[in-house]
């Protein structure tokens, strides 16, 4: 058990790095505000993380 919270601890933070250096602050701040709206089942805040994730990505993209 505690190999498995150990791997999803770094995966995580492997996936917060990543998004840092694609996305930028907003993008970090995009991915906290989906992780804690999702966690504490808070929906407002889970939707606006997940919007701000997607303008991010969309300005990317296209």
């Amino acid at each position: 058990m505690p190999t498995a919270a150990l791997l999803l601890a770094a995966l995580g933070f492997v996936i917060e790095q990543t998004v840092q250096s694609a996305f930028g602050i907003a993008g970090l701040i995009g991915l906290a505000m989906l992780t804690v709206g999702v966690k504490s089942a808070n929906v407002p805040c889970s939707c606006l993380g997940a919007f701000m994730l997607v303008i991010q990505v969309q300005a990317v993209i296209g």
